[in-house]
């Protein structure tokens, strides 16, 4: 994976979930003190999942860390350039609206249960997802993120 998280875009995207998540919920992404560097490294390679888009009309996934590469069996370049609604089979996209719309009015929203799918095909539900809001150092909107460490392939 080439080192991905030494990327300063990269950086600069675990920063922005990072305080993001702080802002809304209160809670760390992960606990302890880590400079920029080392939190982007560690994000990537935590065991849950954490993936964002940005603000496109239809948004597309700008990261994922390498558990969510692995999830939905992409390269980083492949998920870098999903629309973020294709995770979820076309059924399923209405209520994934629903539910961004719900983050959008309220901020975040913890507990989020759903199907998502795989490139290939592979079908999971992920469950207790927090999905939050995305913010610049300025307080503008500038995403959307998830993150869950609970799947089940169906």
């Amino acid at each position: 994976m080439n080192q991905i998280w030494k990327n300063a875009a990269v950086v600069a995207q675990t920063q922005i979930i990072a305080r993001s998540l702080k802002h809304w919920t209160g809670r760390d992404l992960l606990s302890g003190s880590f400079s920029a560097a080392e939190l982007a490294e560690k994000v990537f390679h935590a065991p849950f999942v954490l993936v964002s888009h940005g603000t496109e009309a239809d948004p597309v996934l700008n990261y994922g860390n390498a558990t969510a590469l692995r999830l939905w069996e992409m390269s980083w370049e492949e998920l870098t350039r999903t629309p973020s609604r294709l995770t979820a089979e076309a059924p399923n996209r209405e209520e994934r609206a629903h539910l961004l719309a719900a983050v959008t009015e309220h901020g975040f929203i913890d507990d989020y249960s759903g199907v998502r799918i795989s490139k290939t095909g592979r079908r999971f539900r992920i469950a207790r997802a927090t999905v939050w809001n995305l913010l610049t150092e300025e307080g503008k909107p500038c995403g959307q993120a998830a993150m869950f460490g609970t799947w089940e392939f169906l």
